[in-house]
This record gives C-alpha cells, sequence and structure tokens, in this order.
C-alpha cells in the first residue's frame, strides 16, 4: 500500500472510532510507530483538525466528516444488517471486504450514531446451520471470482464433485454467481465439457487465475443460461383448495411453491400455483390433512392418494 491510501485509511479508521491508539494502527498497517507519528503530522499539516494526547491516543475534533460521503443512522442500521447476512451468507472473503467498508460506514457517523450502531451490532444475530460437506476447502474465493466475472477472465480450477466424489481440473470462463439452496454457485462456460457447468463455489478445492482473457460468447452468456432453466423447467399449474381455518398457515410458505392467486369460495379458499415439481406441493399439503385438497392436476390427486397409503401402511 503506498502512502497516498495508507494516509486516507488512517483518516477513516481514526474517524470510526472515538479514539484509536497509535498502536492499533501501526499494527493495522505493520509499520512502526515513528511511522504512525509521521502519518499524522501529515495529515495534520494537511488540515485535519486532530487531537492528540500521550498515552490515549488520537481523535478528530466532532463534527469534521469526509464529504461527500455520508450515511444516516437508518442507512449505517441497514447496511449492519446486511453485514450480519453476509457473514453468514458468503465466504471468507466477501465477509473481509465487507468488514472494511464497515468501518468506513462508522467513520462518517456522528458519536451518537456510532454508539447506537454498536448497540445494534451486539442484538442483532443470523442463525443458520453449518454448511455440509464444504469445510473441507478454503472457502475464499468468491472475491476471485467475482473480478474475473467483470475482467473476464479464463480461471483455471480444481473442483470437487459430490455425485461421484471425484476431483477435476478445468479451464471455465465465468459468467455470473446465482445464490440459492444456501450455497454460492459458479455459472461458467466448461472448457473441458464445452458447454454450461454450475459450480459450487464452496466445492472448488483450488483456484488460479492465470490473467488470460477471454471473449464473451453471444450464445453463451449469463442471461442465456437463466433463460434456459426457465424454458427447461416445464412449469405445470396446480390448483389446491384449503378450508378457511388453515388459509393463515399457508399465507408465508405458499410463495416457495410457485404460489400465482386464490379466489375466495366461501369456507374455502382456491389457491393456483405454477411448479416445475408438483409433489413438494403434493407432500407440502399432507401437513394440513382433511383441510387441503388437490383439484389438479388429476396425475397429482392419484400421488395424493399413493403417498397417503404409504403413511396409512408405515404407521398403521
Amino acid at each position: 500500500m503506498n502512502r497516498i491510501d495508507r494516509l486516507t485509511a488512517i483518516l477513516i479508521q481514526l474517524q470510526s472510532k472515538r479514539v484509536v491508539k497509535a498502536q492499533e494502527i501501526a499494527d493495522r498497517f505493520d509499520i512502526s510507530l515513528r511511522t504512525v507519528y509521521r502519518d499524522v503530522r501529515a495529515l495534520e499539516e494537511a488540515g485535519i483538525p486532530l487531537i492528540g494526547e500521550a498515552g490515549v491516543g488520537y481523535s478528530i475534533v466532532e463534527g469534521y466528516r469526509l464529504p461527500p460521503v455520508m450515511f444516516t443512522k437508518e442507512e449505517a442500521s441497514a447496511l449492519l444488517f446486511g453485514a450480519k447476512l453476509v457473514e453468514k451468507m458468503s465466504d471468507q472473503s466477501v465477509r473481509r471486504e465487507f468488514k472494511s467498508a464497515l468501518y468506513k460506514i462508522q467513520a462518517v457517523l456522528k458519536l451518537r450514531e456510532k454508539d447506537h450502531l454498536e448497540t445494534l451490532e451486539s442484538v442483532v444475530e443470523v442463525i443458520q446451520p453449518p454448511r455440509s460437506g464444504s469445510s473441507q476447502f478454503a472457502n475464499h474465493y468468491l472475491t476471485e471470482v467475482q473480478q474475473a466475472i467483470v475482467q473476464k477472465n479464463v480461471l483455471w480450477i480444481e473442483y470437487f464433485a459430490s455425485h461421484n466424489e471425484t476431483f477435476t481440473q478445468r479451464e471455465v470462463e465465468p459468467m455470473g454467481l446465482l445464490y440459492y439452496n444456501d450455497n454460492w454457485h459458479l455459472i461458467a462456460y466448461c472448457r473441458l465439457r464445452d458447454g454450461y457447468r454450475d459450480f459450487r463455489v464452496d466445492r472448488i478445492k483450488q483456484l488460479r487465475n492465470p490473467g488470460q482473457s477471454f471473449t464473451a460468447r453471444p450464445e453463451h452468456s449469463f442471461q442465456t443460461y437463466l433463460t434456459s432453466i426457465s424454458n427447461s423447467r416445464q412449469l405445470q399449474e396446480v390448483v389446491i383448495r384449503i378450508d378457511k381455518p388453515a388459509v393463515r398457515y399457508l399465507r408465508e410458505q405458499r410463495y416457495d411453491y410457485g404460489y400465482v392467486s386464490e379466489k375466495d369460495l366461501g369456507n374455502t379458499v382456491e389457491m393456483h400455483f405454477l411448479s416445475g415439481y408438483p409433489e413438494a406441493i403434493g407432500r407440502w399439503l399432507l401437513m394440513f390433512g382433511k383441510m387441503a385438497r388437490v383439484e389438479q392436476p388429476e396425475a397429482l390427486k392419484e400421488r395424493m392418494c399413493q403417498l397417503a397409503q404409504e403413511i396409512h401402511q408405515h404407521y398403521c
């Protein structure tokens, strides 16, 4: 890091807390205390209103801000919520960069807002079960993958395929990232397989960016891939009828199954869904017993009978 970037980073760090000790700055940038003193003196000569007290640390006069970057307390709180999600739903590289961004956010807040954010941070938490099978790999490639996507750089990866528990080495042209089923997926054109492939990022054992650029293929793009997924799903319409007392239990979960619309029929409510896997809706409805009924398609009604018989045989 050159000196200008370090001076800017020190200024941001000084604004992130009430008091920052010289040793904290030295530890963060791996520099000597003498260098810290020189850098602080340079900031003072540039007109930054610093207050320094021996044995205590440095602080900036209240009211000084780095224009034009300003955040309201509500904006900072919203970003804190985002940070909690990033902590659970990303890898080590993204968490590190997001933490650095939060320093910058805290740096431009007033003292009472910093205290607000510090209190909020301690009482907001996201609980998510650990992901199975991902701990054996480093899981810190998301930032590198994002850069390669933007710069259109070929990536070399060693990838673990769980279905046959084998490793393969591939050159891929990264196109985009998708988050689903609690994991990030790299969508890329695989030169080994000569086609689109979906790689779970946490199953990449090794990744290298040799700096080799590729030319985007008009017939192979991220949006083309997303369109192909939608077209291949062959969505089916499912119609169910729910007794009124049970409707409130379906309100939130219905969107997970392709909910489209509903009609009030008096004592019951008719709901319409579009699903690529109708049986999932059927299995979901089993928990509501006779308060829910499949109206169509006929194949799903027959499948519900089979599922009910299986349960009956299992318990009776």
